[in-house]
């Protein structure tokens, strides 16, 4: 199988999974937001963020650098799963007794938050754990099963959250899910690569991971707080305010995780087979990049003005308040898609170094933004506005240090690739300013599959009138070969 069907069939499964989990994702969500309260919404997000901290320190950036390196022993395995044993067993330890002073400190907390922090931790020890039998699966790209296998898990615990939703949890149904999920995921990829744990990691099989980890580690570090510095910051204006923010933050990001994160996934175990050959993953890689930017523009477009329909069909009146930051974090849609890729690329050509600086520079800017439209202008809505320009100053200078520094390759291409889907990006938002007065009705589904379908149309018509991809002949050949069979 060549590097274009490999990259092709592992997409493939990963799509299915990630838009089947689509419908589940927004179900569960939908139901929970009618259930619950911003304000519960907005204490579990925060203990959410807190949790996600201390598992940047359990992940030690050794998944990716399992994949990446093809010396590994089973003895080296069995050193690498027991230092995350180690890390899982002392950071959960850590978690919960730092649980009680976080609460402490948190004037705005919640009288269940201390609860739902120490339900989490069960999060964080089964998450640490899943690290490496997870990365054996991808490394072996077994990405059928690793579709199938999140599929069915998310359908099972989301099902069980909504009951206990019904049933009165209250807040407590926000924990299912993720604790549920990651014993789950821990089971299933461990029942895959049974490893057996020593007492010892062994120094040797740590050396042989570090070397390619430790900067993974960093950039992920750096990035957490450029990713998370947000939500502590609102949290201090209210956890009504970090509830409304979030809901808006992880709408917009549903696109980026059922779009951009089926392909990523893929991209590192295949093109880590080319490591040495960069100017075929920079070739390869510009494909994937006008490929994102024709779907990442125009979904922007689309989003921005969808975006108060979407919030009050899904979540109910009550989340009127998320749409400002919705409509905001909208236009940084097709340039998160594009560069939340740019990792897998560095990874595979070896060169975490720089991604790590990436890392750094992304979250300087972002913490910059979030300070600023906390301590100056006090709304969520100017930190969501902030985030926008930091995207877009770490989009050039990520793209930047790939193509000219890493891969040796101009970025004249990479430039050349974003001109047409811009162009499609400013034709649909002026048809869709021109046209939503005219079309809008007081029934929200309505709205949406209006605009849905005339984006689609457009955006359609547009490629096909450009050339770049026959998706008309495309589609009437699998329709004959559907019908031969």
């Amino acid at each position: 199988m060549n590097l274009k069907q490999e990259v092709t069939k592992g997409v493939f499964f990963t799509a299915i999974a990630k838009y089947a989990g689509i419908f589940v994702t927004l179900g569960v969500t939908a139901v929970l937001s009618r259930l619950l309260t911003p304000d519960q919404f907005g204490d579990v997000t925060f203990a959410t963020v807190c949790i996600a901290f201390f598992a940047v320190f359990g992940d030690m950036g050794l998944g990716p650098a399992v994949i990446q390196r093809r010396d590994l022993s089973e003895d080296d395995l069995r050193g690498v799963f027991s230092l995350t044993i180690w890390a899982a067993a002392i950071l959960s330890l850590l978690f919960i007794g730092l649980s009680f002073t976080i609460v402490r400190f948190d004037k705005d907390a919640g009288p269940d938050l201390l609860n739902v922090l120490l339900i989490l931790s069960a999060n964080l020890f089964f998450s640490t754990l899943n690290m490496i039998p997870n990365a054996l699966i991808l490394k072996q790209q077994r990405f059928g099963f690793a579709a199938v296998r999140s599929l069915v898990v998310q359908i099972i615990c989301g099902a069980i959250a909504i009951g206990a939703a019904f049933m009165g949890f209250g807040i407590y149904a926000l924990t299912i899910n993720p604790v549920l999920s990651s014993i789950a995921l821990f089971l299933i990829n461990f029942s895959q690569h049974p490893i057996r744990p020593r007492f010892k990691p062994g120094k040797a099989a740590v050396d042989k991971v570090m070397s390619f980890s430790i900067y993974q580690f960093g950039f992920q570090l750096v990035n957490y707080f450029g990713c998370n510095l947000d939500k502590f910051l609102i949290k201090s204006l209210s956890s009504s305010e970090l509830g409304y923010y979030d809901k808006s933050y992880r709408l917009m990001q549903m696109p980026l995780q059922n779009i951009s994160f089926v392909i990523t996934p893929v991209l590192h175990p295949v093109l880590s087979q080319i490591q040495d050959d960069r100017k075929h993953i920079a070739y390869s890689y510009l494909k994937v990049i006008k490929l994102l930017a024709y779907i990442g523009f125009p979904l922007a477009a689309a989003v921005f003005f969808m975006s108060d329909d979407l919030i009050l069909f899904l979540f109910g009146h009550q989340w009127t308040k998320s749409i400002p930051c919705m409509q905001i974090l909208s236009v940084s849609i097709a340039i998160q898609m594009i560069s939340s890729s740019s990792g897998a690329i560095f990874q595979a050509a070896g060169d975490t170094r720089r991604l790590f600086g990436c890392g750094v520079f992304s979250a300087i800017t972002c913490i910059a933004a979030d300070v600023i439209g906390v301590f100056v202008f006090h709304t969520a809505e100017a930190v969501a506005t902030g985030l926008c320009i930091a995207y877009a100053l770490n989009f050039i200078q990520c793209y930047y240090s790939l193509f000219l520094k890493c891969l040796k390759s101009g970025w004249s291409e990479f430039w050349k690739g974003l001109v047409l889907p811009v162009v499609l990006c400013a034709i649909l938002s002026t048809c869709l300013f021109l046209v939503k007065p005219l079309v809008v009705t007081e029934y929200h589904i309505v709205n949406l599959i209006t605009l849905t379908c005339i984006s689609g149309i457009i955006s359609v018509l547009f490629v096909e009138l450009t050339g770049e991809y026959q998706i008309i002949d495309t589609i009437k050949t699998k329709l004959c070969q559907l019908k031969k069979h």
